[in-house]
């Protein structure tokens, strides 16, 4: 059985945020997107589901977490430190927010930001070409 990941995010404004994602190169399925929700497409079995706020508390109990707690950090490896800054870049030119200073550590390097909403995503990259 092959699994496949869905990270679920709760939106202010759903389009605002699909846009969002679109400039970092994630698409759109139309089949699993309404106006409550936009399913992002980050490869064949890594999806991105933004839901309206209404819509996520259909999916929890409690109440919805305030982003800048950091309550998780969302992690997407790249093949290179120029495709992390890349997409950090790309994601502050789309109204993203800048998180922290990029992380170098003996081959990992992670790139990191703020989306719309405030959730983290760290862009990892492992350079294993000297060990």
């Amino acid at each position: 059985m092959s699994h496949m990941i869905f990270v679920n995010l709760p939106v202010a404004d759903l389009a605002a945020a699909t846009a969002f994602y679109q400039a970092l190169g994630f698409s759109q399925n139309p089949e699993y997107s309404d106006d409550t929700a936009a399913c992002m497409v980050v490869d064949d079995s890594i999806y991105v589901m933004l839901l309206t706020e209404a819509k996520f508390r259909e999916f929890i109990t409690g109440e919805i977490s305030d982003p800048s707690t950091t309550e998780v950090l969302n992690c997407l490896t790249v093949d290179r430190r120029e495709e992390a800054d890349d997409l950090v870049r790309r994601a502050i030119d789309a109204g993203g927010k800048p998180w922290k200073e990029p992380l170098r550590e003996g081959p990992m390097y992670a790139a990191t930001c703020q989306d719309l909403d405030g959730h983290v995503w760290e862009f990892l990259a492992m350079d294993h070409s000297g060990t």
